[in-house]
Protein backbone atom coordinates (compact mmCIF):
# COMPACT_ATOMS: atom_id res chain seq x y z
CA UNK A 1 0.00 0.00 0.00
CA UNK A 2 2.21 2.88 -1.24
CA UNK A 3 -0.30 5.48 -0.05
CA UNK A 4 -0.22 4.21 3.51
CA UNK A 5 3.58 3.92 3.50
CA UNK A 6 3.88 7.51 2.30
CA UNK A 7 1.49 8.72 5.00
CA UNK A 8 3.34 6.89 7.77
CA UNK A 9 6.63 8.22 6.42
CA UNK A 10 5.24 11.77 6.55
CA UNK A 11 4.23 11.26 10.19
CA UNK A 12 7.61 9.73 11.02
CA UNK A 13 9.30 12.71 9.38
CA UNK A 14 7.75 15.08 11.93
CA UNK A 15 10.68 15.90 14.19
CA UNK A 16 10.48 14.48 17.69
CA UNK A 17 12.04 17.77 18.64
CA UNK A 18 10.76 17.97 22.16
CA UNK A 19 12.77 16.11 24.75
CA UNK A 20 10.87 14.94 27.81
CA UNK A 21 10.14 18.25 29.54
CA UNK A 22 9.90 19.16 33.20
CA UNK A 23 6.11 18.78 33.52
CA UNK A 24 4.42 18.78 36.90
CA UNK A 25 2.00 15.93 37.68
CA UNK A 26 -1.44 16.83 36.41
CA UNK A 27 -4.82 16.25 38.01
CA UNK A 28 -6.80 13.47 36.36
CA UNK A 29 -9.74 15.90 36.38
CA UNK A 30 -7.69 18.52 34.52
CA UNK A 31 -8.00 21.18 37.22
CA UNK A 32 -4.88 22.98 35.98
CA UNK A 33 -5.96 22.93 32.31
CA UNK A 34 -7.44 26.30 31.30
CA UNK A 35 -10.93 26.21 29.82
CA UNK A 36 -12.15 29.13 27.70
CA UNK A 37 -15.35 29.60 29.73
CA UNK A 38 -16.55 28.70 33.25
CA UNK A 39 -17.14 25.01 33.82
CA UNK A 40 -20.32 23.81 35.50
CA UNK A 41 -21.20 20.34 36.77
CA UNK A 42 -24.25 18.12 36.41
CA UNK A 43 -24.58 15.38 39.09
CA UNK A 44 -25.31 11.94 37.65
CA UNK A 45 -25.49 8.39 38.93
CA UNK A 46 -23.82 5.81 36.68
CA UNK A 47 -23.35 2.15 37.56
CA UNK A 48 -24.29 2.95 41.21
CA UNK A 49 -21.59 5.62 41.40
CA UNK A 50 -22.17 9.32 42.03
CA UNK A 51 -20.31 11.34 39.38
CA UNK A 52 -20.18 14.84 37.89
CA UNK A 53 -20.50 15.70 34.22
CA UNK A 54 -18.53 18.88 33.47
CA UNK A 55 -19.77 21.25 30.79
CA UNK A 56 -19.57 24.79 29.47
CA UNK A 57 -22.77 26.63 28.59
CA UNK A 58 -21.78 29.69 26.58
CA UNK A 59 -24.40 32.31 25.67
CA UNK A 60 -24.42 33.95 22.24
CA UNK A 61 -22.69 37.25 21.66
CA UNK A 62 -24.77 39.98 20.09
CA UNK A 63 -28.19 39.04 18.74
CA UNK A 64 -29.18 35.44 19.62
CA UNK A 65 -30.48 33.32 16.75
CA UNK A 66 -32.37 31.00 19.10
CA UNK A 67 -30.29 27.93 18.23
CA UNK A 68 -27.86 25.84 20.28
CA UNK A 69 -24.79 23.96 19.08
CA UNK A 70 -23.43 21.03 21.10
CA UNK A 71 -19.70 20.32 20.64
CA UNK A 72 -18.60 16.75 21.40
CA UNK A 73 -14.86 16.26 21.95
CA UNK A 74 -12.42 13.60 20.81
CA UNK A 75 -10.75 10.82 22.79
CA UNK A 76 -7.50 12.64 23.59
CA UNK A 77 -9.18 15.93 24.46
CA UNK A 78 -11.89 17.63 26.49
CA UNK A 79 -13.91 20.74 25.85
CA UNK A 80 -10.82 22.92 26.38
CA UNK A 81 -9.68 22.59 22.73
CA UNK A 82 -12.91 24.06 21.32
CA UNK A 83 -12.11 27.70 22.14
CA UNK A 84 -11.95 28.74 18.46
CA UNK A 85 -15.23 27.10 17.39
CA UNK A 86 -17.00 28.43 20.50
CA UNK A 87 -16.00 31.99 19.62
CA UNK A 88 -17.02 31.63 15.98
CA UNK A 89 -20.39 30.13 16.91
CA UNK A 90 -21.30 32.54 19.71
CA UNK A 91 -20.35 35.50 17.54
CA UNK A 92 -22.78 34.15 14.95
CA UNK A 93 -25.58 34.15 17.55
CA UNK A 94 -25.49 30.54 18.73
CA UNK A 95 -25.64 29.28 22.29
CA UNK A 96 -22.85 26.70 22.67
CA UNK A 97 -22.93 23.73 25.05
CA UNK A 98 -19.69 21.77 25.47
CA UNK A 99 -19.79 18.70 27.72
CA UNK A 100 -16.79 16.72 28.92
CA UNK A 101 -18.02 13.15 28.74
CA UNK A 102 -17.70 11.06 31.90
CA UNK A 103 -14.11 9.77 31.88
CA UNK A 104 -12.75 12.87 30.13
CA UNK A 105 -11.61 16.40 30.91
CA UNK A 106 -12.97 17.80 34.16
CA UNK A 107 -15.67 15.14 34.50
CA UNK A 108 -15.42 12.26 36.97
CA UNK A 109 -13.25 9.27 36.13
CA UNK A 110 -15.11 6.18 37.39
CA UNK A 111 -14.03 2.72 36.30
CA UNK A 112 -17.12 1.61 34.37
CA UNK A 113 -17.86 -0.14 31.04
CA UNK A 114 -17.66 2.94 28.80
CA UNK A 115 -19.85 2.96 25.70
CA UNK A 116 -21.48 5.39 23.29
CA UNK A 117 -25.05 4.62 24.40
CA UNK A 118 -24.32 5.87 27.92
CA UNK A 119 -22.49 8.93 26.57
CA UNK A 120 -25.42 9.77 24.31
CA UNK A 121 -27.88 9.31 27.17
CA UNK A 122 -25.79 11.53 29.47
CA UNK A 123 -25.66 14.18 26.75
CA UNK A 124 -29.43 14.02 26.33
CA UNK A 125 -29.86 14.34 30.12
CA UNK A 126 -27.66 17.44 30.10
CA UNK A 127 -29.64 19.05 27.28
CA UNK A 128 -32.94 18.26 28.99
CA UNK A 129 -31.63 19.72 32.26
CA UNK A 130 -30.73 22.90 30.36
CA UNK A 131 -34.26 23.05 28.93
CA UNK A 132 -33.19 22.24 25.37
CA UNK A 133 -35.53 20.18 23.22
CA UNK A 134 -33.44 20.35 20.06
CA UNK A 135 -29.84 21.21 19.16
CA UNK A 136 -27.29 21.21 16.37
CA UNK A 137 -24.90 18.34 17.16
CA UNK A 138 -21.21 18.52 16.24
CA UNK A 139 -18.73 15.75 17.00
CA UNK A 140 -14.99 15.54 16.37
CA UNK A 141 -12.99 12.29 16.26
CA UNK A 142 -14.49 9.99 18.94
CA UNK A 143 -17.06 12.76 19.35
CA UNK A 144 -18.01 12.03 15.74
CA UNK A 145 -18.89 8.48 16.75
CA UNK A 146 -20.88 9.82 19.69
CA UNK A 147 -22.64 12.41 17.52
CA UNK A 148 -23.69 9.68 15.10
CA UNK A 149 -25.03 7.54 17.95
CA UNK A 150 -26.86 10.54 19.44
CA UNK A 151 -28.45 11.49 16.11
CA UNK A 152 -29.53 7.91 15.39
CA UNK A 153 -30.87 7.42 18.93
CA UNK A 154 -32.53 10.81 19.44
CA UNK A 155 -33.60 12.13 16.04
CA UNK A 156 -36.19 14.50 17.51
CA UNK A 157 -33.45 16.31 19.44
CA UNK A 158 -31.02 16.50 16.52
CA UNK A 159 -31.71 19.51 14.32
CA UNK A 160 -28.56 19.07 12.24
CA UNK A 161 -25.48 16.85 12.52
CA UNK A 162 -21.82 17.52 11.74
CA UNK A 163 -19.24 14.73 11.83
CA UNK A 164 -15.68 16.08 11.85
CA UNK A 165 -12.88 13.59 11.15
CA UNK A 166 -14.72 10.82 12.97
CA UNK A 167 -12.93 7.68 14.07
CA UNK A 168 -14.63 4.29 14.01
CA UNK A 169 -15.08 4.52 10.24
CA UNK A 170 -14.87 0.72 9.88
CA UNK A 171 -15.97 -2.22 12.02
CA UNK A 172 -12.54 -3.21 13.34
CA UNK A 173 -13.82 -6.32 15.09
CA UNK A 174 -13.07 -8.24 11.89
CA UNK A 175 -9.80 -6.45 11.11
CA UNK A 176 -7.73 -7.03 14.26
CA UNK A 177 -7.64 -9.38 17.24
CA UNK A 178 -9.15 -8.45 20.59
CA UNK A 179 -6.81 -6.99 23.21
CA UNK A 180 -8.09 -7.36 26.76
CA UNK A 181 -8.65 -4.33 28.95
CA UNK A 182 -6.20 -5.74 31.49
CA UNK A 183 -3.50 -6.06 28.84
CA UNK A 184 -4.12 -2.52 27.59
CA UNK A 185 -4.04 -1.19 31.18
CA UNK A 186 -0.73 -2.92 31.94
CA UNK A 187 0.81 -1.41 28.82
CA UNK A 188 -0.18 2.07 30.01
CA UNK A 189 0.86 1.81 33.67
CA UNK A 190 4.17 0.10 32.89
CA UNK A 191 5.46 2.94 30.71
CA UNK A 192 8.35 4.96 32.04
CA UNK A 193 7.87 8.75 32.11
CA UNK A 194 10.05 9.02 29.01
CA UNK A 195 7.93 6.42 27.21
CA UNK A 196 4.71 8.13 28.33
CA UNK A 197 6.00 11.45 26.98
CA UNK A 198 6.96 9.95 23.62
CA UNK A 199 3.59 8.18 23.37
CA UNK A 200 1.74 11.43 24.13
CA UNK A 201 3.88 13.30 21.62
CA UNK A 202 3.31 10.72 18.90
CA UNK A 203 -0.44 10.72 19.65
CA UNK A 204 -0.73 14.45 18.97
CA UNK A 205 1.85 14.70 16.18
CA UNK A 206 0.02 12.20 14.00
CA UNK A 207 -2.94 14.58 13.90
CA UNK A 208 -0.89 17.17 11.99
CA UNK A 209 1.16 15.38 9.29
CA UNK A 210 3.58 17.84 7.65
CA UNK A 211 1.92 20.71 9.57
CA UNK A 212 3.40 20.67 13.08
CA UNK A 213 3.49 23.93 15.03
CA UNK A 214 5.21 24.50 18.39
CA UNK A 215 1.93 25.58 20.00
CA UNK A 216 0.54 22.07 19.53
CA UNK A 217 2.91 20.89 22.27
CA UNK A 218 0.36 22.27 24.75
CA UNK A 219 -1.91 19.32 23.94
CA UNK A 220 0.98 16.87 24.38
CA UNK A 221 1.59 18.26 27.87
CA UNK A 222 -2.11 18.02 28.74
CA UNK A 223 -2.16 14.37 27.65
CA UNK A 224 1.09 13.57 29.45
CA UNK A 225 0.71 15.33 32.81
CA UNK A 226 -1.88 12.92 34.35
CA UNK A 227 0.51 9.99 33.74
CA UNK A 228 2.67 11.47 36.53
CA UNK A 229 -0.23 11.63 39.00
CA UNK A 230 -0.59 9.21 41.92
CA UNK A 231 -4.09 8.53 40.53
CA UNK A 232 -2.74 7.48 37.13
CA UNK A 233 -3.30 3.72 37.66
CA UNK A 234 -7.07 4.36 38.00
CA UNK A 235 -7.15 6.85 35.15
CA UNK A 236 -5.11 4.40 33.04
CA UNK A 237 -7.91 1.85 33.45
CA UNK A 238 -10.39 4.48 32.28
CA UNK A 239 -8.17 5.24 29.28
CA UNK A 240 -7.74 1.55 28.48
CA UNK A 241 -11.51 1.10 28.56
CA UNK A 242 -12.47 4.12 26.46
CA UNK A 243 -9.84 3.25 23.84
CA UNK A 244 -11.76 0.03 23.20
CA UNK A 245 -14.95 1.87 22.22
CA UNK A 246 -14.25 1.80 18.45
CA UNK A 247 -13.79 -1.98 18.69
CA UNK A 248 -16.68 -2.79 21.01
CA UNK A 249 -19.23 -0.17 19.96
CA UNK A 250 -18.97 0.48 16.20
CA UNK A 251 -21.24 3.09 14.63
CA UNK A 252 -20.96 1.95 11.02
CA UNK A 253 -24.53 0.67 11.25
CA UNK A 254 -25.84 3.89 12.82
CA UNK A 255 -25.25 6.09 9.78
CA UNK A 256 -28.08 4.73 7.66
CA UNK A 257 -30.55 5.43 10.50
CA UNK A 258 -29.69 9.14 10.80
CA UNK A 259 -32.61 11.30 9.71
CA UNK A 260 -31.22 14.80 10.35
CA UNK A 261 -29.53 16.95 7.71
CA UNK A 262 -25.87 16.01 8.02
CA UNK A 263 -22.42 17.17 6.99
CA UNK A 264 -19.16 15.24 7.01
CA UNK A 265 -16.56 17.99 7.44
CA UNK A 266 -12.99 16.77 7.57
CA UNK A 267 -9.34 17.33 6.85
CA UNK A 268 -8.56 14.95 4.02
CA UNK A 269 -4.98 14.22 5.18
CA UNK A 270 -6.13 11.98 8.03
CA UNK A 271 -4.59 8.82 6.66
CA UNK A 272 -4.41 7.38 3.14
CA UNK A 273 -7.79 5.65 3.30
CA UNK A 274 -9.69 8.41 5.06
CA UNK A 275 -11.05 10.42 2.07
CA UNK A 276 -12.72 7.32 0.66
CA UNK A 277 -14.13 6.36 4.03
CA UNK A 278 -15.44 9.88 4.60
CA UNK A 279 -17.21 9.68 1.25
CA UNK A 280 -18.70 6.35 2.29
CA UNK A 281 -20.10 7.91 5.48
CA UNK A 282 -21.63 10.80 3.52
CA UNK A 283 -23.12 8.38 1.00
CA UNK A 284 -24.57 6.16 3.76
CA UNK A 285 -26.26 8.95 5.74
CA UNK A 286 -29.36 9.85 3.69
CA UNK A 287 -28.88 13.22 1.99
CA UNK A 288 -25.58 14.02 3.75
CA UNK A 289 -23.07 16.49 2.38
CA UNK A 290 -19.30 16.09 2.28
CA UNK A 291 -16.60 18.77 2.60
CA UNK A 292 -12.98 17.60 2.56
CA UNK A 293 -10.43 20.29 3.41
CA UNK A 294 -7.25 19.77 1.34
CA UNK A 295 -3.85 19.35 3.00
CA UNK A 296 -5.37 19.28 6.51
CA UNK A 297 -5.11 16.54 9.12
CA UNK A 298 -7.24 15.21 11.94
CA UNK A 299 -8.04 18.45 13.81
CA UNK A 300 -9.06 21.09 11.25
CA UNK A 301 -10.45 23.51 13.82
CA UNK A 302 -6.90 23.87 15.21
CA UNK A 303 -4.98 23.66 11.95
CA UNK A 304 -7.08 25.90 9.68
CA UNK A 305 -9.62 27.65 11.92
CA UNK A 306 -10.75 30.23 9.35
CA UNK A 307 -11.57 27.59 6.73
CA UNK A 308 -13.15 25.29 9.29
CA UNK A 309 -15.35 28.00 10.82
CA UNK A 310 -16.47 29.19 7.39
CA UNK A 311 -17.55 25.70 6.27
CA UNK A 312 -19.20 24.89 9.60
CA UNK A 313 -21.22 28.08 9.76
CA UNK A 314 -22.21 27.80 6.12
CA UNK A 315 -23.85 24.44 6.83
CA UNK A 316 -25.43 25.38 10.15
CA UNK A 317 -26.93 28.57 8.79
Amino acid sequence: MPGRRAFLASVAAIPLAFAQPNVAPGSITYEEVPYPYPVKFLPLTVYAQEVRLAYMDVPPAGTPNGKTVVLLHGMNFGGFYFKGPIEALRNAGYRVVVPDQIGFGRSSKPVIPYNLHDMALNTRTLLQTLGLQKALIFGHSMGGMLAARFAASYPAMTEKLVLCNPIGVTDTRWEQPWRSTQEAWKALVNRTPAEAWQASLANIQRYFPNAWKPEYEEYVRILYAPTLSSEWPRFAMVRATVQQIPYLDPVVHDWEHIKSPALVLAGENDGPDFPGRARHIAETIPGAKLVLIPNVGHVPHLQVPEVFNRDLLRFLQ
